[in-house]
């Protein structure tokens, strides 16, 4: 039989470190209200470094135990790891099924990932995930004809009410983060194999001028943005 491992909230990201540059501020919060997060990582970053000592076995090795530590601060109850090659994700049967699996396995009432729909310069990946999550969340996971076999495995179709796209520039939704901004700006310098040149306080403030603009016309100081869409069928 499938485990099941209930969770409110599924984020799906392309990359180690793209949630705590996304969502890792509404992490923090609907952590402290009491929900589950559980964080699906699909490659594993092996191509994010510029160091010619560096190897492609290495870096996965050091950012998958990044990553492991910035959820730690977040709070994150679980991260799953994919593990598929950095810039190598490709809109697949395969992996839009694996994609359904986990969201008929934590059945989130929230999927967060990265808005495929950016424009112009956006990392493939991002925009390839972005795609296939979406894919996975209406109609595949919803329906009990697509992919029977996750049935059979004891995966059963699942509804999910709301998704949340980062990186978007249509944003229709914000999040206030001011409470949980300190623990954003530490569970991403955890990644110290990519901001790791920069000196905490230097990213803080670029951070912080950043997400006062999303904020902009708020009663609360700082935000991140979203697209949001809820899914009424």
């Amino acid at each position: 039989m499938a485990d099941i491992k209930s969770a409110q909230v599924l984020v799906i990201t392309p990359h180690p470190d793209d949630a705590e540059f996304g969502v890792a501020g509404t992490v923090a919060r609907w952590v402290k209200q009491g929900k589950d997060v559980v964080y699906a990582v699909c490659t594993n970053g092996d191509k994010g470094s510029s160091d010619p000592d560096m190897t492609p076995e290495k870096l996965a090795e050091i950012r998958e135990k990044e990553q492991l530590l910035a959820a730690d601060v977040l709070g994150v109850r679980e991260v799953v790891f994919l593990r598929y090659p950095d810039q190598g994700l490709e809109d697949t049967p395969e992996f839009r099924k694996a994609l359904v699996r986990l969201i008929r396995k934590y059945r989130p009432d929230i999927v967060v990932t990265s808005n495929p729909y950016r424009k112009y310069i956006w990392h493939r990946d991002h925009r390839v995930c972005g795609r296939v999550v979406l894919d996975a969340v209406f109609p595949y996971a919803r329906d009990r004809l697509s992919y029977p076999d996750l049935i059979d495995e004891g995966f059963e179709p699942h509804k999910v009410k709301e998704v949340w796209l980062w990186g978007s520039e249509d944003a229709n939704h914000r999040s206030d983060i001011t409470e949980t901004f300190d623990l954003k700006v530490t569970a991403l310098c955890c990644h110290v194999s990519q901001v790791g040149s920069m000196l905490r306080g230097d990213l803080e403030k670029r951070m912080r001028e950043r997400y006062r603009s999303f904020a902009e016309g708020e009663d609360y100081e700082l935000a991140e943005a979203f697209h949001k869409v809820e899914i009424l069928r």
